[in-house]
């Protein structure tokens, strides 16, 4: 999992930051906005105040994978980050704690759990918690199927946990359906037939890049390597996983299906998320 957390970090680079009117050269006076300026920084209050600002919860979320210094300074500053969630695409939610634990990142765990972080059935997996495993699984029969962040799995967690959770990974590894089944297989040939740019509108980012790099998913957080990453220009790329016949799901999302089909000679991606039904042609290489 190192390698794809390596590649989150360039999210930092494009992370929208709002300046201060004053940084602008502007007066706040001149644009009717000294009502709206804040007192000490001159910021505009924001249309989603009193929501955290989402490049920050976007930004701590994405740390929490591997560095703690930096989450340190964005939780002494702002406390409720700690608890703070984001939806990586199509409902993929994840909070610092849960980077941490898929990640098994025991010291920045504990410093989240330490600022208020909720403890769920992950973060005591991955921290070798046995007794309290023991006791969610006791109470919630099956729960050893449930997928975290990213479609990563409970024994997953335990795998990262290393030789701290290593009894909740021998508890975990003995139960059924405790491991995501592993895709359907997908030739080279029919990998490569499927990469590409698809095209869903005007604009610069309706655009999604297909790819296949199954290195970046590391070897330990699913049973094999994703065998394409789905994503939108713009945002972070999202695992696929084969169902078969050219049908995937995305890590995070189970119920979320894209299918690529063949068309008057053309490649067609569909992607369906409960209501929502978008369709993508695919971009035609310059000859």
């Amino acid at each position: 999992m190192t390698d794809f957390n390596f590649s989150r970090r360039s999210l930092l680079r494009f992370a929208s930051a709002a300046l201060p009117v004053r940084a602008l050269g502007f007066s706040a006076t001149l644009f009717g906005l000294e009502e709206l300026a804040g007192a000490s920084d001159g910021l505009p209050v924001r249309d989603t105040f009193p929501s955290q600002p989402p490049e920050l919860v976007r930004e701590v979320v994405t740390v929490a994978h591997f560095d703690l210094k930096r989450v340190k300074e964005l939780v002494e500053a702002r406390p409720s980050l700690a608890i703070a969630g984001w939806d990586w695409g199509f409902g993929d939610w994840e909070t610092p704690l849960g980077a941490a634990s898929h990640m098994g990142n025991r010291p920045m765990a504990e410093y989240l759990l330490s600022r208020g972080a909720h403890p769920t059935l992950f973060s005591a997996t991955m921290l070798g918690q046995l007794d309290v495993v023991k006791s969610l699984l006791a109470a919630n029969p099956g729960v050893q199927k449930i997928r975290g962040p990213h479609g990563i799995s409970l024994l997953a967690h335990a795998r990262m946990g290393g030789d701290a959770a290593r009894p909740v990974f021998e508890l975990l590894k003995s139960m059924e359906d405790s491991e995501m089944p592993a895709s359907a297989a997908l030739a080279d040939a029919e990998t490569a037939g499927l990469l590409g740019t698809y095209i869903f509108g005007m604009g610069v980012t309706q655009q999604v890049e297909i790819t296949a790099d199954p290195k970046m998913y590391g070897a330990k957080a699913y049973p094999a390597p994703p065998p394409l990453t789905w994503t939108r220009k713009g945002s972070v790329g999202r695992p696929l996983f084969h169902l078969g016949d050219h049908t995937f799901f995305p890590g995070g999302a189970a119920a979320v299906r894209i299918k690529f089909a063949e068309e008057n000679g053309e490649v067609v991606m569909t992607v369906t998320d409960a209501d929502l039904v978008l369709t993508a042609r695919r971009k035609k290489e310059a000859k």
